[in-house]
């Protein structure tokens, strides 16, 4: 289910993104608006982004083999660092680089009848894609029994990337028709060409902050601390175990984690049918109570072989 949903609200996002940069397209040349065409590319970039975004999805599914023995997981944080850097140098680049143009050659705006209804068109079409993607994170976070806030950071990064595109489109169409308004009412075109610069700047704000959380899983990012003590608790406190040497978790993807724990045993767990017990009922308790670990692996050293070998 909810690999479905997030295929479902990135198509979503991949349709609105699409119609609405023909629109923009369409609208800025006939304008000459240099605000709608910042957007415009801004519409394009995150239509390609939606095609980075499906590719992860489909790719991350595919099932674990003798090359990649814990699966492809960690090919959604690829594909979402090219969403990001696409966001960067599609978006981010042109806006800025038409808006510097236009602050230093301005153009009166044509056609503004045209701008305004393609502005309210996209900010409904965006508002949509967006409302979904928040819908999505809420009911994830709910169902964690976490604040929002804390499952956005930890979400499936395809619809991560959405919710921070859409809402950056959102307040770059308000960028624009502020811009566009100001240049109309003022008589400066300026206006027209810092709008476009502001989008830029947006977008770069937000290519940086999913390229750093992307790079940040690739590299390999272990669990939240919380989380990480409230995992050696539940494994100290198993009956057989003396205490938790060390743990080390990595989050593959966001519902796949690597949990791998050095523990001391009691004296009276030593024997292999002991230890393998031991073992599943740790499996169980910790998959009960975290069912995105995936991957659980003890270290189980006798508590009286710990000391010799000190």
């Amino acid at each position: 289910m909810p690999d479905e949903e997030s295929d479902a609200t990135v198509l979503l996002a991949g349709t609105a993104n699409l119609a609405i940069a023909i629109a923009k397209v369409i609208a800025g040349l006939l304008s000459g608006s240099t605000a709608l065409l910042a957007e415009a590319a801004h519409s394009i970039a995150d239509t390609l982004n939606q095609v980075f975004l499906l590719t992860a999805l489909h790719r991350s599914r595919k099932p674990a083999d003798a090359r990649h023995p814990f699966g492809y997981g960690m090919e959604r944080y690829f594909w979402s660092l090219l969403a990001a850097v696409g966001i960067l140098v599609l978006g981010a680049g042109f806006s800025i680089t038409e808006g510097v143009r236009s602050i230093l050659d301005p153009q009166p705006i044509a056609a503004p009848q045209v701008i305004y209804p393609v502005l309210a068109i996209s900010f409904l079409f965006e508002g949509s894609s967006w409302l979904r993607a928040v819908v999505q994170l809420r009911r994830e976070a709910r169902a964690a029994g976490i604040p929002l806030s804390k499952q956005l950071r930890i979400a499936e990064p395809a619809v991560k990337t959405v919710a921070f595109e859409d809402s950056a489109a959102l307040i770059g169409l308000l960028i624009a028709g502020v811009g566009v308004t100001m240049a109309l009412v003022t008589g400066e075109h300026l206006w027209d060409g810092a709008a476009s610069i502001a989008i830029g700047v947006l977008l770069m704000v937000v290519a940086f902050t999913l390229g750093r959380d992307n790079k940040a899983m690739l590299i390999g990012r272990a669990l939240p601390s919380d989380t990480q003590s409230r995992l050696r608790e539940l494994i100290g406190g198993t009956a057989g175990i003396d205490a938790v040497v060390d743990l080390l978790t990595l989050q593959l993807a966001p519902d796949q984690v690597l949990v791998v724990a050095t523990v001391d045993l009691d004296d009276s767990e030593t024997t292999g049918a002991a230890v393998e017990q031991l073992a599943e009922q740790i499996d169980r308790d910790v998959r009960a109570e975290f069912p995105m670990v995936r991957h659980l692996y003890l270290d189980p050293t006798p508590a009286d072989a710990r000391q010799r070998l000190s």
